[in-house]
């Protein structure tokens, strides 16, 4: 018969880490478990787990007289990185942002997602012409890379999942523009003889498409 492993005591882990940042400086375990009144072990158990996670920095005191070496905690410098993010707000407010420039915001979009097409594209080695089959297959592994669940048929790629789509779905062709600049950015970066036209969003049940055109070096 399997059992469930039991959960960490997260209150009281939190309880002992606001304690080192209430304290004038780093505590022993004994220090931990005489604020909290709980053994010694437990204090213990809570520090090493909170070291682990990086919320806390173990070192070891210079002895003040004979004995071991104490070892003590002190909070790590910084946020607390426990807490809950919130990427797709600041996705919106950036996005609304970008909408409120007016006819040029699309331009923009589709530049700053060219910028990063060419960044994040994988590189052939130099001096390595790249054919359309080496292009779209790296295109392709970039796409899928980024979650668009990709497939390609000929002149055109498929996404068939967009990572984006509530935002998509909010503020249009922004996004899509976005999606198309990342094509092109990373096609221009692989010096490729294939460029993306166009993107056509919600093009079939259940896909986006792109189209590759073939272009002269």
């Amino acid at each position: 018969m399997t059992g469930t492993a039991p959960q960490p005591d997260r209150p009281r882990r939190r309880e002992v880490l606001e304690a080192l940042r209430a304290a004038d400086g780093p505590l022993g375990v004994a220090d931990v478990a005489r604020r909290l009144g709980v053994h010694a072990n437990t204090a213990r158990f809570h520090l090493d787990a909170l070291a682990a996670e990086g919320a806390v920095e173990r070192s070891v005191e210079e002895p003040s007289g004979r004995g071991r070496p104490r070892t003590v905690y002190a909070p790590r410098p910084g946020m607390d990185r426990g807490g809950a993010r919130g990427y797709r707000l600041l996705a919106q407010i950036l996005l609304s942002r970008l909408a409120s420039g007016g006819p040029g915001a699309r331009a923009d979009a589709t530049r700053a997602g060219r910028e990063w097409g060419r960044y994040l594209v994988d590189r052939p080695p130099p001096f390595q012409p790249t054919s359309e089959a080496d292009a779209t297959g790296r295109l392709t592994a970039l796409l899928d890379d980024l979650d668009f669940d990709p497939k390609p048929a000929d002149d055109v790629i498929r996404l068939r999942h967009c990572p984006f789509l509530e935002l998509a779905e909010e503020y249009g062709p922004l996004v899509c523009d976005v999606h198309l600049g990342l094509m092109q950015g990373a096609l221009e970066e692989l010096d490729a003889p294939l460029s993306a036209d166009r993107l056509e969003p919600f093009a079939e049940p259940g896909a986006c498409v792109a189209h590759l055109r073939r272009t002269p070096r």
